[in-house]
């Protein structure tokens, strides 16, 4: 089983946000090492809510994927095809 940093630095590295928001992503490390650390139950309730708040803010700054599927390749190299005709 991952620990909570890797699974945190994992997360960060798939929402591509550690450049958009470095330090959101670095606050989100400390709360995750911080899980996983010695700290009491208490402190350890803590940063795992405010690691959940931060996780949830850095998935909305994440950018949007695109997805392609065969449908729009298949698009593309027609519009390929048309475009080399007008030529």
């Amino acid at each position: 089983m991952a620990t909570n940093v890797e699974a945190t630095s994992a997360e960060i590295e798939q929402l591509r946000v550690g450049d958009i928001a470095p330090g959101l992503a670095q606050l989100a490390l400390t709360l995750a090492t911080t899980l996983d650390g010695k700290d009491g139950a208490t402190a350890k309730a803590n940063a795992g809510r405010e690691l959940r708040a931060v996780l949830e803010s850095l998935r909305k700054l994440a950018p949007v994927a695109a997805e392609t599927d065969r449908v729009d390749e298949l698009a593309k190299k027609r519009d390929g095809r048309i475009r080399a005709r007008r030529a």
